[in-house]
């Protein structure tokens, strides 16, 4: 699904600012037919979570509305008119006045409806956005809602970062022509000095096709016609890690010469191949450094916020990062132009986290929960995450940034039952994609010889925590028990191995002269103990760190405010172990 755009021959209004709010306890059976009768406003984007002060609000189970009134402009008579949601978590339905015109499910990816026959250019109608937060067995992430002896509906999950929910993105209204641009699907290659784009343009109407390549300068490299076909570029430059080019490649749809619709796509050439253990970007090895990260800021929750954008990826910079993975969601689509603009590369991952029921009674000795079962997972989980890769690889597969699809963190992969689950999930990404490696993300109960899944994928992505879940506090016996580990998995697969997480709880401004857990000195500690084991194994091509920052979770016995895994603090504060990073990653040579 292609992002809207103001264009030569597009409009584009943003819907953000605040909304009429209402929990679905106050609002009624059919809130969409009528102004929603509250004294709350809810800010677009944000979640609604740590907005006001009432607990009912920040826990509420259910659905939630927001609505406002939004006038169409009156120079759209005679264009298609279409609503977008960039993302409605975890499920949302659109009304325009007391019409239903879309519902979605998945809490991080845009849906849109055309509502042309149903508004008025120079009218305003009632928008009216109903989001509901509920988790299930078969959902992408599951969860339950179980009701206690009071009433109340409580709302479980396995994700260790908060369930925010709300409209965390723009919404839009835009204009289109009837034959217009509907995808673009872009793949490029390298032929000596030249760039070879693929590209595939698919419309609305009948109408030909024509592509025009334009370089940073806005000069036109090359052209064709046709609806697909191949551009060569002469003496191509590269997108490169750290070394972002893009070019601009324009698609026209024309009808009796005529240009009716026009949209511009910024596109990198590069190529991505995993060769034996080795991970090629452009033919050269590449060795990720980084965060595991979250889209989580006080008051906003998982909010987009341009402000954190730009600050987080200064940070990034500063640190020597050059990647981050999107756990455990696609992020907000400005995160990824904002790093296909400034060579940052991107791990994009599904929201398939938390199918591990029995994580819980590994990590604290309780009872161990079956994951895969008819109350469970199942089927209906599977189909729900087939289409969650379906639609992450629909909307980011034009981004050079984005070098490897995630399509689940953390599974029960250790299980027999495992195996006929993500299989065809595996075979379904390489179809969907197949220019791109794909991983998972493993679990640490799951080690070599007792996964059954990771020869399906190309890279090994595995999240370690040796030295603080176990051996805690016991940093020799954690770097020989992560060594023979690491080990392991390098003679039975010889693929390329990156640590995906790795990490230790610090309380920012807790010292101690000895290296205790929770202290500034015992993250620092415990981080060089990981790279002294990554240096010594040559299949390994990549580290990032559990976590940029601190982030909120669920109330629990082992959280405090929050996941305190983040070398900077929630408001983006440094502890002593960013600067040991900086001091590595801006030094090293692999």
């Amino acid at each position: 699904m292609l992002k809207p755009r103001s264009t030569a021959t597009r409009e584009l209004v943003r819907l953000d600012g605040l909304w009429r709010f209402a929990l679905d306890t106050a609002a009624g059976d059919a809130p969409w037919t009528a102004t929603l009768d509250t004294p709350l406003e809810a800010p677009v984007p944000a979640s609604y979570n740590d907005l006001f002060v009432d607990s009912a609000i920040r826990d509420h189970v259910g659905w939630v509305w927001y609505q406002r009134r939004v006038r169409v402009p009156r120079g759209w008579a005679g264009e298609r008119v279409l609503v977008r949601v960039d993302a409605a978590t975890h499920a949302g339905r659109v009304y325009i006045d007391d019409t239903l015109v879309v519902e979605h499910v998945g809490g991080y990816t845009p849906f849109e409806a055309d509502v042309t026959d149903l508004v008025r250019p120079g009218e305003e109608f009632r928008l009216t956005i109903g989001v509901d937060n509920r988790l299930s067995n078969e959902t992408i992430p599951p969860g339950a809602v179980t009701v206690d002896e009071r009433g109340r509906k409580k709302q479980t999950y396995l994700h260790d970062f908060y369930n925010y929910a709300g409209l965390a993105r723009s919404v839009w209204l835009y204009s289109a022509p009837a034959a217009r641009v509907d995808d673009i699907t872009v793949v490029t290659d390298v032929d000596g000095a030249a760039g070879v784009i693929g590209y595939e343009v698919v419309t609305s109407g009948d109408a030909d096709v024509r592509v025009r390549i334009l370089d940073a300068a806005g000069a036109e490299v090359g052209t064709a016609d046709g609806a697909r076909g191949e551009i060569r570029i002469v003496d191509v430059t590269l997108w490169q890690p750290g070394a972002a080019y893009l070019y601009e490649l324009v698609a026209e749809v024309v009808q009796d010469g005529e240009v009716v619709d026009t949209y511009p796509l910024a596109i990198g050439v590069r190529t991505v191949k995993v060769e034996g253990n080795r991970f090629l970007i452009n033919g050269e090895p590449f060795y990720f450094t980084g965060f595991g990260k979250h889209e989580d800021t006080a008051v906003r929750g998982k909010g987009h916020d341009d402000a954190y954008l730009v600050h987080d990826f200064e940070l990034m910079k500063w640190i020597g990062a050059n990647s981050f993975r999107t756990s455990h969601y696609p992020y907000a689509e400005e995160v990824l132009e904002y790093a296909d603009r400034h060579g940052i590369v991107v791990i994009d991952e599904t929201a398939a986290v938390g199918l591990n029921y029995s994580i819980i009674g590994g990590l604290l000795g309780g009872p161990i929960v079956p994951t895969f079962g008819p109350d469970q997972v199942n089927d209906k989980t599977q189909q729900a995450h087939a289409q969650a890769i379906r639609e992450l690889i629909a909307r980011d597969k034009n981004h050079p940034s984005v070098v490897m699809w995630s399509i689940a963190n953390e599974p029960d992969s250790g299980v027999d039952e495992s195996r006929p689950y993500f299989e065809p999930l595996a075979t379904l990404a390489r179809e969907l994609d197949p220019t791109r490696p794909i991983t998972f993300v493993n679990v640490m109960m799951a080690p070599v010889g007792t996964d059954k899944i990771s020869d399906l994928f190309d890279v090994l992505c595995l999240n370690r925590y040796y030295g603080w879940y176990v051996d805690t506090g016991d940093l020799e016996a954690a770097e020989a028990h992560l060594e023979a580990e690491l080990r392991g998995w390098e003679a039975a697969y010889g693929k390329p191995i990156i640590m995906t997480e790795y990490g230790a709880d610090t309380v920012a401004g807790q010292h101690s002269v000895f290296a205790q857990p929770w202290t500034e000195e015992y993250q620092v500690a415990y981080l060089d103990m990981n790279h002294r084991v990554f240096d010594r194994i040559e299949s390994f091509v990549g580290e990032q760190v559990w976590n940029f920052a601190d982030f909120q979770t669920a109330v629990g016995i082992i959280r405090v405010d929050g996941n305190k895994k983040g070398v900077f603090t929630r408001d983006r504060k440094p502890k002593a172990a960013a600067h040991a990073l900086r001091s590595r990653w801006t030094r090293l040579e692999r």
